[in-house]
Parts: structure tokens; C-alpha cells; sequence
């Protein structure tokens, strides 16, 4: 049986899909409202500043702020009421000295007030008298002109992963329309004898497709466009067929199987055939999934992950996930979420291999805790009961119970 030709830990194989990868990130113009999660194609600067007039940011008076000086609520300061400012209209009330006028949280000033005061510090002593019982300070409950971005300001970098706060404020400047890069496409190869779509009813020796399904969607977590190419017989030239239209539609080859050193096993024949370079490494130093290859095809990248769907999943996560973000126009991936708990039992280990285990999280008494999922790789209802994942570092011959860890969630 042949042997892995070079085992790595996994952040020394992103480095080699990083160093020969080539990436071909793509701007497109799409529309604000839909580009939550997308990655900025340049820098975005400010047409405009914002807020454009002073906002008050309570519901009070807008006053000037000396009429106020000294005031309490055993001596209180007087002043005359001349009107409101409503909301979404032009400020057409002006103030003199000891007057005052109705604002409200969001809204604006009248003119010569630079001071709002809070309703809680008023009293209404009739129609068109307040007592003040306190001082408030120039500025006090007011954004002004500009507090928040000034014009031709830098709102968001190049390679920035946009989030629901980015596309408020977006659309606060009216920014409708916004550069991204094109979302990587990622071609799925699905290779193995016994499998059947989960349409189908099972036979003797046969089981249904999970990780077609699996990929697709951490692919679609991840920003990039699955393009399935179905079942693959573990025939070479069906399998080389697949990849070769696969990585001709695609910006990211993933084989789901084959990856291990049996006689059915052709993953790593069939990307030496593609191209140039070719497999790069082929044996990573983790538990699940050591036999995952990593290949680069004409700049592309090519990926083989095992066919049992944890360990499908774990080597998906540190190394295509951040190529996908890397072909986005992202460098740097987002970290994962990510809580602190304390381990209920403890998690055997090797120095040298870098274990991934699944861990159901409960609270108990207050503290959070993590129960490890044990299960064989390939089945998946070990990720299903599971909440997250705890890592065991490659040096470290174990975890204990006891142990506070951080746990990597789904």
C-alpha cells in the first residue's frame, strides 16, 4: 500500500495553497441590499456627511445651554416654551435668551439651541412654561453635524466582508449600489461506487449521498457558489472526466472521497493528470482527516477530502473555507464564532497530530460545558448532536477533564 508523501500540519498546507494559488477576484456592481456577507472591490468613501443637521438624541427641549446654568430641582430654571421641531420636517423655530422648544429623539434642533435637555430633568409648570431641574452642557444629547462621518471619509476598506451594520450605514449615505468581487465558484466531485441520491431507497451495500449536500452548503456559509457535478462512479476515466469539466467551470476543485491510498482511492492520479503542478500534499497531521490531499491546477485550487462526512467537514474548514474567503478578494478569513466552556471528560490525544472532537454544549449551575461527541468519522449524526468543535493542539498529548476550552461553533 502506498504511503502519504508528505503529512503537514494543516496551516503549513493553507500556506502552500496560498503561495500557489493565483486569485483571479472578479468586481461586480450589485445592489446594496444584497451584498450582505460579500467582500468590498475597493475602498468606499463618503459623499456626503452624516448627520447632515444636529440630532437630538433624547426626547426634551432643545435649549441653550447657559439659559441652564445653575439649575436644580430646589432652584429650578424657567423657561418660556415657543414650540416644537417635528420629526421630518425643516426646523422653523428659532430661540431667544430663557426660551426653549419640544425635541425628540432622532430629531432636529431649533435654531440657536446647542443643548438638548431630557424630558426626565423638566417639569411642565403650563402651556408655555417648563422648569429645568438640570443643567445641561453645550452639546449634551446632541449629535453634530458631521459627528458621525464627515465627507469623502473612509467608510469601508477594500477586502472588507460586509455585515448588517455596513449595510445600514451604507444606506444611510445612500449608497444603493456597491463594488464586490464575484463569488468564487466551487465545483463538487462526488466519487464512490455505493453511493445513491437521497431520492433513492438504499440497496444492500449502498447509502445515500451526504456530503454532495454537506459541501454545498458550507461553500454557501462561506460566500462561494456550489456547482455540484453529481455522482462519480470509482471509475479513473469518469473521475478525471468530472474534474476536467469541473475545474473548467469552476474557480475551486473539491473531491468528496478517494482521498486515502486504497485501490479505489484515485483523487490524487486523477489532479496529477489535470495539470500543472499538480498534488502538492497529500497527508495532513489531523484526526479526522489525515488523508486529504491539496493540489494546485493552473493556478487553481484542488482539494481532496475523505469521504467520511466529519472529517469531510473538519479539513473543509481549515483549508477550503479560507480559500474561498482568499478567491472572494479576503485575505484574512473571519474567525469562526467561538465560547469558552469547561470539558466534562477528558480528550485523548498524540503529540505531533492535531485532534478535532465534537462537543455538545450545555449550562450547568452557570457554567458552561462541553461534552465531547464520540463517534467514528464517518458518521454524521456525531456533527448533528454536536454543537461545535474543540481542537486539541498539535503538541499536546491531551485535554482534561476539567479543562476550560474554546469551542469552535458551527
Amino acid at each position: 500500500m502506498p504511503e502519504f508523501f508528505n503529512v503537514l500540519p494543516p496551516s503549513e498546507a493553507f500556506n502552500v495553497v496560498r503561495k500557489n494559488v493565483v486569485v483571479r477576484a472578479v468586481p461586480e456592481t450589485i445592489a446594496t441590499d444584497e451584498a450582505l456577507g460579500r467582500v468590498t472591490a475597493s475602498e468606499v468613501l463618503s459623499p456626503e456627511v452624516l448627520p447632515a443637521f444636529p440630532r437630538s438624541t433624547m426626547d426634551g427641549y432643545s435649549v441653550r445651554a447657559r439659559d441652564t446654568f445653575g439649575a436644580s430641582e430646589g432652584m429650578p430654571a424657567y423657561l418660556e416654551v415657543v414650540g416644537k421641531v417635528s420629526m421630518g420636517k425643516a426646523v422653523d423655530v428659532s430661540l431667544s435668551t430663557g426660551q426653549t422648544a419640544e425635541a425628540y429623539t432622532g430629531g432636529g434642533l431649533a435654531q440657536g439651541a446647542d443643548a438638548v435637555v431630557m424630558v426626565e430633568h423638566t417639569q411642565v409648570v403650563n402651556e408655555t412654561t417648563i422648569e429645568v431641574t438640570r443643567s445641561v452642557a453645550p452639546g449634551e444629547n446632541v449629535v453634530q453635524v458631521g459627528e458621525d462621518v464627515s465627507e469623502r471619509d473612509s467608510i469601508l476598506p477594500a477586502g472588507q466582508i460586509l455585515r448588517p451594520q455596513d449595510i445600514g450605514g451604507l444606506m444611510a449615505l445612500g449608497i444603493t449600489e456597491i463594488d464586490v468581487f464575484r463569488r468564487p465558484r466551487v465545483a463538487i466531485v462526488s466519487t464512490g461506487d455505493e453511493l445513491v441520491p437521497p431520492t433513492e431507497k438504499p440497496g444492500p451495500g449502498i447509502i445515500r449521498d451526504i456530503n454532495t449536500f454537506t459541501i454545498s452548503s458550507l461553500v454557501t456559509q462561506a460566500g462561494g457558489i456550489p456547482i455540484p457535478q453529481g455522482l462519480v462512479a470509482d471509475v479513473f476515466e469518469a473521475q478525471r472526466e468530472a474534474a476536467v469539466a469541473g475545474i473548467a467551470e469552476a474557480d475551486i476543485l473539491v473531491f468528496s472521497a478517494g482521498s486515502s491510498v486504497s485501490s479505489r482511492d484515485m483523487t490524487a492520479d486523477v489532479i496529477e493528470m489535470l495539470g500543472e503542478p499538480g498534488v502538492l500534499v497529500h497527508g495532513i497531521s489531523i484526526r479526522p482527516g489525515k488523508p486529504s490531499i491539496v493540489g494546485v491546477i493552473d493556478g487553481k485550487p484542488v482539494f481532496g477530502l475523505p469521504g467520511n462526512p466529519v472529517s469531510a467537514m473538519v479539513v473543509f474548514g481549515l483549508l477550503v473555507r479560507p480559500t474561498i474567503y482568499l478567491l472572494s478578494g479576503c485575505a484574512e478569513p473571519p474567525r469562526p464564532a467561538t465560547i469558552r466552556a469547561r470539558l466534562v471528560r477528558d480528550i485523548a490525544s498524540q503529540t505531533g497530530r492535531e485532534d478535532h472532537v465534537p462537543v455538545k454544549l450545555s449550562m450547568t449551575d452557570g457554567v458552561q460545558q462541553a461534552d465531547p461527541v464520540f463517534g467514528k468519522s464517518n458518521l454524521i449524526y456525531t456533527l448533528v448532536r454536536s454543537d461545535g468543535m474543540v481542537t486539541v493542539p498539535i503538541d499536546d498529548g491531551g485535554l482534561y477533564a476539567g479543562d476550560e476550552v474554546s469551542v469552535r461553533l458551527y
